[in-house]
């Protein structure tokens, strides 16, 4: 799965040259974010002063704010739409060498049940699987970098937190206990997912492989044979929807609960009067960017899912394939 890519000269341009270039651009989106973050102080400030004292700023100098976040908000939007488009191709072309690999094998390995399925349609999945988690896993290791610091200064300001008391850089522990705490308790909620997903592509593909087989010989795809193998499928799926029923409850009861936490850790702070509108709106929203990254495993966890579920696939097939390969050099 990676050897093809990573390891071929062929694919050398794409892969390492490729790779550089999504870095880079992933890490000066985050630094325009950074930007955005603190245009947002100076906003609400400027906000807060023209609400409190009349006339204190003029129309001109709001619309300067306006266009300032037009601006680093607009090449945010360049960069990303760019950065998108090659990643589409940087992983179509990872699609295309691990193919070609298996295409080269094609004769000896044809055999192989379900050979036709891990070739076109499980590459197709792990490509865009690994496009979406790649970018979202990048994106929150480079967020984490950037942001861990500056709520680290920002929270100097903060010197208590409601029922514990005095606590150094207070919100920085609150973002890494409850992200960190919603994680363990989310991955023990949907430990079975994994398998669940697995068992479905398997009896899905039982399924369609009968009704091929029907294609050609008469004496497959009996309406008993389908009935019992649609049966299993049907099980199955409902499985997964009762074992998602409760893991969604406990995923959104807590992405919804996590929305008061910056407001909930800053609320001495806040009733003290001790901070500005704008303090606290930028606190708040570098407060929920680590706080996102943190969370990427719990926010992603139904594409990892699906992601183990057809890495497991594939790794089979590789295992299944080296044998063949083997016995095809002795002959």
């Amino acid at each position: 799965m990676f050897s093809p890519f990573f390891l071929n000269r062929k694919w050398f341009f794409w892969s390492w040259v490729g790779g550089a270039f999504i870095l880079f651009s992933t890490w000066y989106q985050v630094q325009l974010d950074v930007e955005i973050t603190e245009w947002f102080r100076t906003f609400y400030d400027t906000l807060q002063k023209a609400l409190s004292t009349p006339n204190s700023v003029t129309f001109d100098e709001f619309l300067v704010f306006l266009i300032e976040f037009a601006k680093i908000a607009g090449l945010w939007i360049v960069i990303m739409i760019i950065t998108n488009f090659f990643v589409s191709h940087w992983v179509f072309r990872w699609r295309t060498a691990m193919t070609n690999r298996y295409q080269s094998l094609w004769d000896k390995v044809n055999h192989i049940e379900g050979a036709a399925q891990r070739v076109q349609e499980d590459t197709l999945k792990f490509a865009r699987i690994m496009e979406t988690l790649g970018v979202g896993l990048l994106d929150s290791i480079m967020t984490l970098v950037a942001f861990v610091p500056l709520l680290w200064t920002l929270s100097k300001q903060i010197n208590e937190l409601p029922w514990i008391g005095a606590v150094s850089h207070g919100l920085v522990w609150v973002a890494i206990l409850a992200a960190l705490g919603g994680t363990l308790i989310l991955a023990i909620v949907g430990i079975k997912l994994p398998g669940i997903e697995f068992n479905i592509q398997k009896e899905e593909a039982a399924y369609r492989k009968e009704l091929v087989l029907g294609e050609d010989d008469e004496n497959r795809a009996k309406f008993n044979i389908l009935e019992d193998l649609y049966y299993q499928v049907q099980k199955i799926h409902f499985k997964s929807y009762f074992h998602y029923l409760y893991f969604n409850a406990c995923k959104w009861s807590y992405f919804q609960g996590m929305v008061i936490v910056p407001y909930i850790a800053l609320a001495p702070t806040i009733v003290a009067g001790v901070v500005t509108l704008g303090f606290v709106q930028q606190i708040v929203r570098v407060f929920g960017r680590v706080e996102s990254s943190l969370q990427y495993l719990v926010r992603s966890w139904s594409t990892i899912v699906e992601l183990i579920s057809v890495f497991k696939r594939l790794q089979a097939f590789e295992r299944a394939i080296t044998p063949e390969i083997e016995t095809s050099k002795i002959q």
